[in-house]
């Protein structure tokens, strides 16, 4: 702003302006500033550079408690809780270069450009990296640090610097590590796996699965060591080597070697390699090599290679070899160094079965796959322990690119079937995978549809999930059946309909050869299978056709309009109402719309029932249950108290037990129903109401319900 205010006339101050915009003449405002940051006045001068030393070369950007704690650092003895100073100040020292990225809640620099001008200005801040290291390590030796458990789950919010400090002090370390720096370093890794830190770098770099932690979450035989090899620190790793073996393992037997070849690390693992009276154990030293092999750290595998003790080719627990997890990461250029070699076999399978070529198709690395291919001895349609091939793994998971290199193979079955009798037609259709159904739908020798052990076709499996572009191109085939039903009878429009996929279902519709009103085993219709669902516009779709039956009930008595009523679908069931079903469904031999309706409680559909003129609202069922007992029995007061407002519904009505509504809803302690019932002018108060109990002992204090010998749960 000074800048700008400088030039003497209203046009030098807009020219200025645009050129600060565009990032030209920034330099001079950084230095103008920066001047006026160092000639304030006590600690602010030094705060304030403070400041921008951390967040220009911080590892990553730091929240704004992380960075109050880092600069309230003074001292060896423990943090000084009085000398953190809150951001205000922080803010006010550094004169505007930096701001609070609300957000995220970190602190970083005003522009892009300042970093660029701190970083070429390296005047600004001798050894920056060792100065910030330094606050790591002695933040972390703290007492109060050091008395945390490692068993901890997660940093105490009274300490957030800890994670900064565990997962970043090595990187600092290991750009400038001073003797001071070398010296807290070994003190912290003195009993490391003991110190919250070890915990906290391990959570925050490792996957859960190979994380060293034991019962208790600690990081058992995680040593010194180890942690100073994952992090990079090889000056330190010499000096640990002086008083250590190298081959400590921790709790899942891993040496420090195999930690700096996962992290890429050559001059740590140089330094492990070369150190005298070490013995490149065969087993731990092919741990490291399946760890550099997955990350992709070539240096470190030429050097694992070019030792004798280490084998190529040795398999890890799970059968994968370092082959298999370079190609199944994408790994092209670890993948050829082992290709090379003669001592490695390019189609090892693992306990799975599962080939190096199965682990690249998967995960669609076409580099990797070309070059397994080139090999004469690759197997490029074996499938693994199910009888899934790289091109049905390819096909499921939409790799075209692999896809279209597979079938560009004379060897390769495209219709091969696994276990299940899936092919990768019919994965790709499943998952909605169009470009790959196209490719296979190209060749003469796919079948389109071709069933698996259930029954599906490729179309049944992409009606069920809804894929309309995969539909289409299926429905585009001659010869395909498109009303062909699974194992148990159902069609991929009724598939279709059940999942509420409209557009699949209009696609199947305008087939002259699908049966809209196909039942399946239990008699289920595409109809009935949305109306269960409540899925409105698959139904009025389904409607639109004449020649669908909305009246045809299951082999078990349901119609459309009992199964909508029953799941409480008020959309659907106005929707078949203006179709003059049925609304009484005789079909069922206890149900009728409106009782299953006043069961559940669903008052919109009790009240559109009631409003029909061949609705009798207080039908029987064979039990003698009339809609108003369930409703009484329920506790639905909303429901009770639209019936009785009809005057053809008998609020006194017994069933084959002798149980009145009332006496449902006072057994269920319905005080709300109860009392609407006893409101009623027509209630006798001297009728027996359920097995010679009167009106009186149904109303007074009785006996628990339990103790009632009639009565039954869940009615």
């Amino acid at each position: 702003m000074d800048a700008i205010l400088d030039g003497t006339t209203l046009s030098r101050r807009r020219n200025k302006l645009d050129e600060i915009t565009k990032g030209k003449g920034l330099g001079d405002a950084y230095t103008g500033t920066l001047s006026r940051i160092q000639a304030q006045s006590g600690t602010r001068s030094k705060l304030g550079m403070e400041v921008l030393m951390w967040v220009s070369h911080a590892e990553r950007p730091l929240r704004v408690d992380e960075l109050c704690h880092a600069l309230g650092v003074e001292g060896s003895t423990d943090l000084d809780t009085g000398n953190i100073p809150p951001i205000e100040t922080l803010l006010a020292c550094s004169l505007g270069l930096v701001m609070v990225e609300k957000s995220s809640c970190t602190v970083r620099l005003v522009h892009y450009t300042l970093q660029e001008y701190l970083f070429n200005n390296t005047n600004l801040f001798p050894n920056p990296h060792s100065i910030i290291a330094e606050v790591c390590l002695t933040y972390l030796n703290f007492p109060h640090v050091r008395s945390l458990s490692p068993a901890l789950s997660s940093v105490p919010p009274t300490s957030p610097f800890i994670e900064y400090a565990s997962c970043y002090w090595g990187a600092h370390a290991g750009s400038e590590a001073t003797e001071s720096v070398k010296t807290l370093a070994l003190k912290l890794l003195d009993g490391y796996d003991k110190h919250i830190s070890s915990k906290v770098l391990l959570l925050h770099g490792v996957r859960a699965e190979e994380q060293p932690f034991d019962g208790d979450g600690v990081p058992t035989g995680f040593t010194g060591l180890h942690g100073a090899a994952y992090l990079g620190c090889q000056d330190i790793v010499a000096a640990l080597l002086e008083t250590n073996s190298g081959w400590a393992t921790d709790i899942h037997g891993n040496v420090a070697i195999a930690w700096a070849s996962k992290r890429g690390h050559e001059g740590v693992v140089r330094v492990l390699l070369e150190r005298s009276g070490i013995n490149s154990d065969t087993k731990f030293a092919s741990m490291a090599l399946l760890w550099a092999a997955e990350d992709g750290h070539e240096g470190v595998v030429r050097m694992l290679l070019e030792r004798d003790e280490v084998n190529p080719d040795k398999p890890d627990i799970y059968g994968r070899t370092p082959l298999s997890w370079a190609s199944g990461s994408g790994q092209e250029g670890v993948a050829r160094i082992l290709l090379e070699r003669s001592d490695v076999n390019p189609d090892k399978p693992d306990r799975h079965g599962r080939t190096p070529l199965f682990f690249a198709s998967g995960s669609g690395h076409e580099g990797v796959v070309r070059m397994l291919l080139e090999r004469n001895d690759v197997n490029p349609d074996k499938p693994y322990d199910t009888g899934l091939t790289p091109l049905a793994l390819a096909s499921g998971c939409d790799h075209e690119g692999v896809v279209r290199i597979l079938l560009g193979r004379n060897d390769v079955n495209p219709d091969k079937e696994d276990r299940s009798g899936y092919t990768p037609l019919l994965l790709a259709s499943t998952c909605g995978n169009e470009g790959v159904v196209r490719m296979l739908l190209n060749r003469n020798d796919v079948n389109p549809d071709k069933q698996n052990k259930y029954c599906q076709t490729p179309l049944l499996a992409a009606s069920i999930n809804g894929h309309e572009g995969v539909v289409r191109i299926l429905l585009e085939r001659d010869g395909l059946n498109p009303d062909k039903p699974d194992k148990d009878g159902k069609t991929p429009l009724m598939c279709a309909s059940l999942g509420g996929h409209e557009g699949v279902v209009r696609m199947l519709l305008e087939r002259n050869d699908v049966n809209p009103n196909n039942p399946d085993e239990v008699g289920s219709t595409a109809l009935l299978c949305a109306s269960f669902k409540g899925h409105d516009a698959v139904v009025r779709t389904l409607l639109e056709r004449e020649d669908i039956n909305p009246d045809i009930p299951s082999k078990y008595g349901y119609t459309p309009l009992l199964i909508a009523s029953e799941g409480g679908h008020e959309g659907t069931v106005r929707i078949l109402l203006e179709r003059n079903v049925n609304p009484d469904t005789p079909s069922h031999p206890r149900k009728t719309p409106l009782s299953v309706a006043s069961r559940n409680g669903h008052e919109g559909i009790v009240r559109m029932l009631l409003e029909l003129n061949d609705v009798n609202p207080d039908k029987q069922d064979p039990l003698g249950r009339t809609p108003l007992s369930f409703a009484c029995g329920g506790g639905h007061e909303g429901v009770v108290r639209m019936l009785l407002e009809r005057n053809d519904v008998n609020p006194d009505q017994r069933d084959l037990f002798r149980r009145t509504p009332l006496s449902l809803a006072r057994r269920n302690k319905h005080e709300g129903v109860v009392k609407m019932l006893l409101e009623q002018n027509d209630t006798d108060p001297h009728k027996q109401h359920g097995w010679r109990r009167t009106l009186r002992w149904w109303t007074s204090p009785g006996p628990a319900d339990s103790q009632d010998p009639q009565s039954q749960p869940g009615e």
